[in-house]
């Protein structure tokens, strides 16, 4: 009888790569996910967070899933910390689209949903000291994307004049951050059901 395959969703410290140890020399000082606890051999990363980002990221056993959740277009959330006060017309240009590059080579970014949040999102604290308002003022969004390219939401928040100070995603589909803490580890039953 073949193994069940095994799902976890974790709440990735900002520093942290999201992959899992490497042998390499020139990486014995970089933190991998394998600090987090003990995984099922075969546990993979679903998509990734870039190493200054932090917050949801699903782990599976399961190649297949693995590749249909990052081919499906599933919704992921992300709240963006930014540097000044956005207006309402950059929110605009962040939902219709915005040209940012990768490699030398420019891609438009398909329409998502972007928000300005009313409240400052209830967060643990980050590891490393973030700029405050003192030096200016800042705005916390809520962003939704379907699709996920490198850095997308820094360099799409570049693009329109607010740089991100700090990023975290709180959903991918139906499953949330809650309350978890940074370096949480919860298993899940059953991930098909964010489809």
């Amino acid at each position: 009888m073949k193994n069940k395959h095994q799902h976890f969703k974790i709440y990735k410290p900002y520093g942290m790569l999201s992959q899992f140890d490497s042998n390499a020399k020139h990486e014995q000082k970089k933190r991998f996910l394998s600090e987090l606890g003990t995984f099922p051999e075969g546990t993979m990363p679903i998509g990734r967070l870039d190493k200054k980002s932090e917050g949801l990221l699903l782990l599976t056993t399961d190649g297949k899933l693995s590749n249909y959740i990052n081919q499906s277009g599933i919704e992921k959330e992300y709240y963006a910390l930014l540097d000044g006060a956005i207006s309402a017309k950059a929110i605009l240009q962040l939902e219709e689209g915005v040209s940012i590059g990768f490699d030398g080579i420019k891609y438009d970014t398909k329409p998502c949903k972007a928000r300005i949040l009313e409240t400052t999102p209830i967060l643990p604290e980050r590891s490393q000291k973030i700029r405050d308002d003192r030096h200016g003022p800042t705005t916390w969004i809520s962003i939704i994307l379907q699709e996920g390219k490198f850095k997308q939401v820094r360099k799409m928040t570049s693009a329109v004049g607010f740089p991100t100070l700090r990023l975290v995603r709180v959903r991918v589909g139906n499953i949330h951050l809650e309350n978890m803490q940074v370096g949480d580890v919860e298993a899940l039953n059953d991930l098909p059901e964010i489809l």
